[in-house]
């Protein structure tokens, strides 16, 4: 396989890139201000103690592992990251990492989550959720070290599908190692840097979501303004629509799948 991967066309765009450039730095300057505001350790790992709304994750873990096996069925319209998020193409190469958008930006992708709905109910009650998403992993795939954006959110993982050999399954966040086990949930904060090996023969599906960090007045403050400004540019925009357009083929192929299922049980 090759791992240089070639930057699409559209992102070479020198004004995509200048917003690009001088948004980290932007994001580099406000994390002093987020990480003196939290009112959760700034640690690469975070003790699920400071979540209670965790538990509902551990306790529904099993219907929500029911709800990623229906979804599951619609594998060949569940599209790679980097087809959703342009941006992602280093980390996201063919159908090795697939995403299966429930809430993005804040917003509930109503047609997706027909598939979803226990899923679904127990993610509107995190705090100020901003995305979620089933995130499935090809078998022997490797996500490269990357860094996230913001301090201003945290990560959380909850395992559902998990390849037997599970210690071969696993995620580094800093100097830390956490393989995957199913039902086990962990929060982390991606702008430490991470990155994720599957060494494994069996697909590894979990649920990932993003929320706010619980700070102050002044992180929120930032937060809130840095999240209206991303919402203006490509960055938000383009995976916006692709998340429409993806949501379109599975609704479509939701109602084939129905017909299909009529046709057969039809005795005529």
């Amino acid at each position: 396989m090759n791992d240089i991967a070639e930057k699409p066309k559209h992102l070479k765009n020198p004004r995509r890139a200048f917003i690009k450039k001088n948004g980290k730095r932007i994001m580099r300057a406000v994390a002093n201000i987020q990480s003196s505001s939290s009112k959760v350790p700034d640690t690469p790992k975070i003790d699920n103690s400071h979540f209670d709304f965790l538990d509902a994750f551990v306790d529904n873990w099993k219907e929500i592992e029911a709800e990623a096996r229906e979804v599951l069925k619609f594998r060949e319209q569940i599209p790679g990251f980097q087809e959703i998020s342009p941006d992602q193409y280093r980390l996201a190469k063919g159908n090795n990492w697939k995403t299966f958008v429930l809430f993005g930006f804040g917003q509930r992708l109503e047609k997706n989550t027909v598939l979803t709905p226990k899923t679904a109910e127990i993610l509107e009650k995190v705090p100020n959720l901003q995305t979620a998403m089933f995130s499935i992993l090809a078998p022997g795939y490797h996500i490269p070290a990357h860094t996230g954006v913001t301090k201003g959110i945290l990560r959380s993982h909850l395992g559902l599908i998990i390849p037997k050999d599970y210690e071969k399954c696993r995620i580094r966040v800093d100097d830390t190692i956490t393989p995957w086990r199913p039902g086990e949930i962990f929060v982390f904060d991606d702008t430490y840097e991470h990155e994720v090996w599957n060494d494994t023969d069996e697909e590894r599906v979990i649920l990932l979501f993003d929320f706010d960090r619980p700070m102050g007045f002044r992180g929120r403050f930032l937060n809130k303004a840095l999240m209206a400004a991303m919402k203006k540019t490509a960055f938000y925009q383009d995976p916006k629509k692709n998340l429409e357009d993806a949501e379109a083929r599975l609704e479509a192929a939701i109602r084939q799948n129905d017909k299909n299922m009529e046709a057969m049980s039809d005795p005529s």
